[in-house]
């Protein structure tokens, strides 16, 4: 398996050769470094968001658009397949790291994060790589400065010029695609709060439907979380014991959270917009399904709930 970096680096390499075509475009960045807007000043694109999504993945999974229906509409599902589910999800596409600098701010993920290693997850995650260049994704609405790419090559012990950010916001095809693509994300992310052995997970499927964009960042969050809360299905492929599968199973969608039943702008608002105050165990997909490879058994959790998808997309 090449290195997660090595991989993005492909994957934005093949980006820039359809540049026109995917309509992104890439920037030098004064002192070194280089920048790819996906969705900020340029419109971006479905085939953008797919490349955006592959890049926070490491190239360790398949990213595709499906043919859905939510509530008898179209909808477009943003499906993932995987068959390295935490190097992909939690060492790099999970958007642990919070880079701030000066007054810019931005959610980071992608591969850049197993060369910096400083969050939390990691210890449950015990992956790490080394590598000479770095490829980060951003979700913000404004362009990486300077200093912010200074900044990132620091904490990953390289020099400006080997930094490749790509990034998008929140309501924009681009953004709000790769940000729905987290469906298989959050379920790992949510096994690995309630301690469950991530090792026993050996490949992933999810999908999650692709909501209409939003007229600002701040109705984009609560549709792109309405659509992993409510929409998203995830079936992993475990070893090991069912009845660990059992005990674990009903705490991991979201509708174990006491915030689960509202579209998420409105639970977001009764926090005053303060995103940490917010149950955690929401953050989940609304279904997920163990099928175990040793015994031949599937458990199921949890079930989507169309109508509340629904209220977030259209009303």
């Amino acid at each position: 398996m090449t290195s997660l970096n090595a991989n993005a680096l492909e994957i934005v390499e093949s980006l820039l050769a359809r540049a026109e075509e995917r309509k992104v475009a890439i920037h030098a960045i004064e002192g070194g470094g280089r920048f790819i807007d996906c969705g900020i000043k340029v419109r971006g694109g479905l085939l953008a968001g797919l490349d955006l999504a592959r890049v926070c993945l490491g190239g360790l999974a398949d990213v595709s658009i499906l043919a859905g229906e939510v509530a008898g509409r179209p909808v477009p599902l943003i499906q993932v397949v995987t068959d390295h589910p935490v190097q992909a999800c939690l060492a790099s596409q999970y958007a642990g790291w919070a880079i701030s600098e000066g007054k810019y701010f931005a959610m980071g993920s992608g591969p850049m994060r197993a060369i910096r290693r400083k969050e939390p997850i990691f210890d449950a995650v015990g992956f790490h790589e080394e590598a000479g260049e770095v490829v980060g994704v951003l979700e913000t609405r404004k362009a990486p400065t300077a200093e912010v790419v200074a900044k990132i090559a620091a904490e990953c012990g390289v020099a400006p010029s080997a930094v490749t950010l790509l990034a998008a916001p929140t309501a924009s095809l681009a953004g709000g695609l790769q940000i729905v693509a987290r469906s298989v994300e959050t379920a790992l992310h949510k096994l690995a709060e309630l301690k469950f052995d991530l090792g026993r997970i050996v490949s992933a499927h999810g999908t999650a439907p692709l909501p209409p964009v939003a007229r600002d960042d701040l109705a984009a969050i609560g549709r792109t979380n309405d659509a992993i809360l409510y929409g998203a299905r995830v079936i992993l492929h475990v070893t090991g014991d069912d009845d660990a599968i059992a005990d674990v199973g009903p705490r991991v969608p979201s509708s174990a959270s006491h915030d689960f039943g509202e579209p998420f702008a409105a639970i977001f608002a009764r926090y005053n917009n303060d995103f940490y105050a917010v149950d955690p165990h929401l953050f989940s997909p609304a279904e997920v399904v163990f099928q175990n490879l040793e015994t031949g058994r599937t458990h199921a959790f949890g079930s989507p709930k169309p109508e509340i998808v629904a209220r977030s997309f259209w009303d």
